[in-house]
């Protein structure tokens, strides 16, 4: 009996010196990216998963603390993209896969793909739409079976039939067959809401929907509406019902307009953006997320002979030069933006990239990176959990070499991340 009570006590010991060891965080600059301040000479305690404590200099370690010299380099929370696919990721012939590769094979690959995200800072990602792998990957990540950022994912996108997002579309008749909601194809209300609950069951954070035709699929139109705004507000409202966001893809100024009214969270691209739209963004507060890379891509794969069929290679030119003019008079309007990259549509670990075409595009560097911590915590709904290096929330934090309020391309040099309170990268 004495022998349990000494090993119990030496177990519960044992806990507590661990509980009570502390790592701390040595920043010569830190981005506070509520205030858009770089602090300069600070500390962060981290304890577990977790920040403990923000202090003024470099503080003092105590018997078994261990230290993270930073202070050669610029620390920000760790960074977010609200619109990647982790599944998958371009390349010439890309429609071959349809046919070719297995939901395991798609797997397989989406493990790289998660290690190259986190190891460029990104510590959060939502994933706004594959054949339901992010699902599994995104288990497989929160398990610690391999190595990623969060992820927050949709699922299967819901589209109507012939849509952007029908998985058919291109197919001759035999193989087309007649998808739906569980393939994530609806048409008409009650469509709508069991395609909803499907994605629920099948342990879906959010919702994603076409609401306009789109780039990279084999229907000739990238811009019109394609679903009603009556079942787009039965999405809206079942989603909400089960404790979930949407998120619409929307080229097009009416389908964004039916997509806002009927009270989505964010419009995806928002390409062709008007006046009255930017009038709705702003009185509905929705978010605006740009995914400029995206567009910038997708025209420069479509100069490559053969790279796209012919009907996409059209729209890749039409629609991606359009992206950045947008947000530029977005942004000067003062439409809620986070950042967002649709990472797949090019290399997955270029997210960064995104900062650079936003600063060109009119928005100062800071708020860039506000865009993808804070704002974007807001809009997936975590600001709880992490989005800023605050007490008490996750110790998601990473360190660039070099100044990105002066240079943003050192967003680019990704020194060190931190994920929940692991470091996953450091290369000081």
């Amino acid at each position: 009996m004495r022998k349990a009570i000494l090993s119990f006590l030496s177990i519960l010991l044992y806990s507590q010196l661990l509980f009570s060891q502390k790592t701390i965080l040595y920043c010569g600059k830190l981005i506070d990216v509520k205030t858009l301040q770089v602090l300069t000479e600070m500390s962060i305690v981290v304890q577990g998963d977790q920040i403990s404590d923000i202090q003024k200099g470099y503080i003092s370690p105590g018997t078994g603390d261990k230290i993270i010299d930073l202070k050669s380099v610029t620390v920000m929370p760790g960074l977010i993209d609200c619109h990647v696919h982790m599944e998958d990721e371009t390349s010439a012939h890309d429609f071959e896969k349809n046919i070719k590769l297995n939901p395991a094979d798609y797997a397989f690959q989406s493990v790289d793909i998660a290690e190259r995200t986190l190891m460029a800072g990104f510590t959060t990602v939502r994933d706004v739409g594959g054949i339901g792998v992010n699902i599994s990957l995104r288990n497989a990540i929160n398990k610690g079976l391999i190595k990623g950022p969060k992820i927050y994912a949709a699922g299967i996108a819901l589209s109507s039939t012939g849509g952007h997002g029908d998985p058919t579309n291109g197919f001759r008749k035999d193989l087309a067959g007649n998808p739906g909601p569980q393939d994530g194809v609806v048409n008409g209300v009650d469509d709508c809401i069991k395609a909803v609950r499907m994605r629920y069951k099948e342990g879906s954070d959010c919702i994603k929907i076409i609401a306009t035709g789109g780039v990279l699929s084999l229907e000739k139109d990238g811009s019109g509406a394609q679903m009603s705004e009556e079942e787009i507000r039965a999405i809206v409202q079942t989603a909400k019902d089960y404790g979930m966001r949407v998120a619409a893809h929307a080229h097009g100024a009416e389908g964004m307009k039916r997509a806002i009214r009927a009270g989505v969270t964010s419009i995806e691209h928002g390409t062709f953006m008007d006046d009255e739209a930017i009038a709705l963004f702003k009185k509905y507060g929705t978010w605006y997320v740009p995914t400029l890379i995206a567009g910038k891509s997708v025209s420069d794969s479509a100069r490559k002979p053969d790279y796209y069929p012919q009907i996409i290679a059209e729209k890749a030119l039409a629609i991606g030069p359009k992206m950045e003019t947008t947000f530029s008079k977005a942004y000067k309007a003062g439409v809620k933006i986070a950042f967002g990259t649709d990472a797949g549509v090019y290399e997955h670990g270029k997210n960064w990239m995104e900062f650079i075409y936003m600063t060109e595009s009119g928005m100062p560097p800071l708020e860039a990176i506000r865009s993808a911590t804070a704002s974007a915590a807001e809009l997936i709904g975590i600001s709880d959990k992490t989005g800023s290096i605050e007490k008490g929330k996750l110790a998601d934090i990473i360190a660039v070499d070099g100044d990105p309020a002066e240079d943003i391309k050192v967003m680019g040099k990704v020194k060190f991340v931190m994920r929940a309170g692991k470091v996953y990268k450091s290369s000081l």
